[in-house]
């Protein structure tokens, strides 16, 4: 029973990077070329929200 844990655990990890193969959007190449990064919450305090990430979804923080 533990070794299908270890399974699962191993293929969460396998599986993580999976969305982010498709072509990058728009607006995500934007906000990289900008030197930000994408997040789902607010910035952290010293970044302020630029614009938009991954179609929307995500906002893109830069200095």
């Amino acid at each position: 029973m533990r070794i299908l844990y270890l399974l699962f655990a191993v293929l969460v990890f396998l599986f993580q990077g999976v969305a982010d193969l498709g072509p990058p959007l728009a607006d995500t190449m934007a906000c990289r070329d900008q030197g930000g990064f994408c997040q789902l919450m607010s910035c952290p305090q010293v970044f302020s929200v630029s614009g938009t990430c991954h179609g929307g979804l995500l906002k893109c923080c830069t200095r």
